[in-house]
């Protein structure tokens, strides 16, 4: 397992995090105990959580991944563990945070009570990485960096972070820290994959320039890139076979990450990586992390037998004729996730 540094932080983490957004929902507390010791034992020692965990996101069960975690956390030294989570953004049109309500934004009230909450049910006295769920540009970035500085000099928080931001929002944020003297973002978490490279458009060079790392979600573009829907398969209990027999936000989801396009770059990723002898599975993950700008590659399970293929990539180097031809694909089926 290899180490990079978060940002300008001097915070260093294992080039794989482990994700949990299902822990709690899609996976049971013992199943979760399981991937995250087999995590672990493999020399993981990042992990990534929210306070509106797990998904789908829903009243009944908002806050139990935050539980497991903690309960999973009192089992390992707490110092060799670097622990994210996040504090739910402004709850818009199309989605309705089951935090508080859905009386979420990113003002003094909801930060501080996001945290002390999240606190709580991870049974820890600090957060090593506190991330903004997704941006709230409606509430002064002024505001959201003042009250995550008082949360760093309080102790409660090592570093910050923000997730699902736009160039403008970040660069819009490390402007107003520059300005107010305040702790700045030193990661971002967006979606990045074979299947959606548009972090590379513009976030890229951000980050590149200012110091900031993106810790990479969904790096097999909701399990897409494993092949399970190729052919027109529709496997029993997988997210988008459930999404694409729904109405509104989840079935337009489900046309996004599984569409002509995104199955055809597919199916020629799947094509590469079986050429060079190395797993569909392997091959995204190893390529995510093969970027610069990439601090650590989150992943996620929905059972422990799903770890090997992921595992896989932690000394996996690509070689130049395997990047070329994944590039060769993205040139000639761009944006396949639109």
């Amino acid at each position: 397992m290899q180490h990079r540094r978060l940002g300008r932080s001097a915070i260093v983490v294992s080039d794989i995090c482990m994700g949990t957004m299902t822990f709690g929902s899609q996976v049971d507390e013992a199943e979760a105990f399981r991937v995250l010791d087999r995590s672990y034992d493999a020399g993981i020692n990042f992990y990534d959580t929210a306070e509106g965990y797990p998904v789908p996101p829903d009243i009944k069960w908002v806050g139990r991944t935050e539980e497991i975690v903690g309960k999973w956390l009192k089992t390992k030294p707490r110092d060799a563990i670097v622990l994210a989570t996040k504090v739910s953004g402004p709850s818009h049109v199309w989605f309705r945070s089951p935090c508080r309500n859905g009386m979420t934004a990113l003002d003094r009230r909801n930060i501080e009570t996001a945290v002390d909450a999240s606190l709580k049910r991870l049974g820890t006295d600090y957060i090593d990485l506190y991330q903004t769920h997704w941006p709230d540009h409606d509430t002064a970035y002024d505001e959201t960096m003042e009250v995550l500085h008082e949360l760093v000099q309080a102790g409660k928080v090592r570093i910050t972070g923000c997730s699902n931001e736009t160039s403008w929002g970040l660069m819009k944020s490390l402007a107003t820290a520059e300005k107010l003297g305040t702790v700045r973002y030193q990661t971002i978490q967006n979606n990045f994959s074979l299947n959606n490279r548009r972090f590379e458009d513009e976030l890229a060079q951000v980050c590149r320039k200012e110091g900031v790392s993106l810790i990479p979600y969904s790096p097999l573009a909701g399990g897409v890139l494993s092949g399970k829907y190729n052919g027109g398969a529709r496997p029993d209990g997988a997210r988008f076979s459930r999404y694409l027999a729904m109405e509104g936000r989840q079935a337009a989801m489900g046309k996004r990450f599984v569409n002509d396009r995104s199955l055809s770059s597919t199916e020629r990723f799947m094509a590469i990586a079986s050429e060079a002898g190395h797993d569909a599975v392997t091959m995204a993950v190893a390529w995510s992390k093969q970027h610069d700008f990439v601090a650590s590659t989150i992943v996620g399970v929905g059972a422990e037998d799903q770890l090997d293929a992921m595992l896989g990539a932690a000394d996996l180097v690509l070689s130049d004729e395997v990047m070329k031809a994944i590039d060769k694909v993205s040139r000639e089926i761009p944006y396949p996730m639109g």
